[in-house]
C-alpha cells in the first residue's frame, strides 16, 4: 500500500528555501494573517545605553541677525535729537555769556558815569589823557574776543620789532657812519608807524566786531592788505630804507658780526609779521563771511555816517542857501 505523502504545513516546513525565506522576513511578519484585522506586533527595540547620542541632523548656517526695520530710524532720530540739544545747549551759553558782557558793560558805565577813554593808560597826573575806550571783554562778543585778541598782540609785536629796528639801525650807524639816512628812517618809521597801524588797522577791526559794521570790516581789509605789503618791504630790507631787512643785515655781516647777527634776527621778525599778516587776514576774513557783512551793507553804512555828521550837514546846508540866494539873484 503506497505511503501518504506529507501534509502540506509539515513538508513546507522542512523545505530548506522556505526555512531561508522566514529567515529573512522581518521581525512580526511571520505571526501576520492576512484574513484578519489585526496587526502584527512590530518588535521592541532595546534602547542604547552605551555612548553619548549623535545627531544627524545637517548643519545649517543662520543668518547675521539684524536689528528689525523700524529701530534703524529710531536710532537716527535719538542721534538727531541728541545733535539739537547740544547745539541749543551751545547757543543758551552764548547768549549767557553775552548777557553777562552786557551786565559788566552796564555796570562800569554806571560806576564809572559813561564810557570814558582808558588806552592808552597813562598816568593821572598826565598833561595828556587817554584818547580811546578799549575793553575787548566788554566791547567784543564772546566768539570774537580771541581773534581780537591776538590783533591786539600783533600790534605790539609790530610796535615791538620797530623799536628793535631802530636799535638795529643804531648799531648799523655806529660801525658804518654812511647809514645815517638808515637810522633816521627807521626812527621815522617808529614814530609813523606805530600810531597810525593802532588807528588804521586795529580800531576798524576792533569796532567791526564790536558793532558787526561792514564798512569798518573793508577799511580793515583794505588798510592790513597795504600793512603787509609793507612787512615784505621791512623783511626784504632794501639798503637806505630804514628796515633791518635781510638785504641790510647780510650787507651789515660784512662789517661787523655781532651787528649783522642783530640785524638777521630784526629781519625775521619782520617775515614773522609778514606770515601773520597773512593768516590774521585770511582768518578775519573767514569771520566777516559768517557775520552776514556785505559791501551793500558798507555802502550803506557810509552814505548813513556821511550824512548823520553834522560837519557835513552844516555844509551841505551852507551850499543849499548859497544856491538858493544866487538862484533868487538871477529872477531879480
Amino acid at each position: 500500500m503506497p505511503e501518504a505523502p506529507p501534509q502540506g504545513g509539515i513538508q513546507g516546513a522542512s523545505d530548506p528555501s522556505v526555512q531561508q525565506v522566514q529567515r529573512s522576513t522581518p521581525a512580526g511578519l511571520e505571526e501576520y494573517n492576512p484574513f484578519t484585522d489585526a496587526r502584527p506586533t512590530p518588535t521592541v527595540m532595546a534602547p542604547k545605553t552605551a555612548g553619548p547620542t549623535v545627531s544627524t541632523q545637517p548643519a545649517i548656517m543662520k543668518p547675521t541677525e539684524e536689528p528689525s526695520a523700524y529701530s534703524q530710524p529710531q536710532t537716527q532720530e535719538s542721534s538727531q535729537a541728541a545733535a539739537e540739544l547740544l547745539k541749543r545747549q551751545e547757543e543758551l551759553e552764548r547768549k549767557a555769556a553775552e548777557l553777562d558782557r552786557r551786565e559788566r558793560e552796564l555796570q562800569s558805565l554806571s560806576a564809572s558815569g559813561g564810557r570814558r577813554n582808558n588806552w592808552p593808560p597813562l598816568p593821572q597826573n598826565s598833561p595828556v589823557g587817554p584818547c580811546f575806550y578799549h575793553d575787548i571783554s566788554v566791547d567784543i562778543p564772546v566768539e570774537f574776543q580771541k581773534t581780537v585778541k591776538v590783533m591786539y598782540y600783533l600790534w605790539m609785536m609790530h610796535s615791538g620789532t620797530l623799536l628793535a629796528n631802530m636799535v638795529g639801525c643804531l648799531a648799523w650807524f655806529c660801525v658804518d657812519p654812511s647809514r645815517g639816512v638808515d637810522l633816521g628812517l627807521s626812527i621815522l618809521w617808529l614814530l609813523l608807524f606805530t600810531p597810525c597801524a593802532f588807528v588804521c588797522w586795529y580800531q576798524p577791526i576792533y569796532g567791526a566786531f564790536r558793532s558787526d559794521s561792514s564798512f569798518r570790516f573793508f577799511v580793515f581789509f583794505f588798510v592790513y592788505i597795504c600793512q603787509f605789503g609793507v612787512y615784505v618791504m621791512q623783511c626784504i630790507g632794501i639798503t637806505s630804507w630804514g628796515a633791518s631787512g635781510w638785504i641790510s643785515a647780510l650787507t651789515a655781516l660784512n662789517r661787523s658780526v655781532p651787528v649783522g647777527i642783530l640785524m638777521i634776527i630784526i629781519a625775521a621778525l619782520f617775515t614773522s609779521l609778514a606770515v601773520l599778516a597773512l593768516i590774521m587776514f585770511k582768518k578775519v576774513h573767514m569771520l566777516y563771511r559768517t557775520t552776514g557783512a556785505s559791501f551793500e551793507k558798507a555802502q550803506q553804512e557810509f552814505a548813513t555816517g556821511v550824512m548823520s555828521n553834522k560837519t557835513v550837514q552844516t555844509a551841505a546846508a551852507n551850499a543849499a542857501s548859497t544856491a538858493a540866494q544866487g538862484a533868487f539873484k538871477e529872477q531879480i
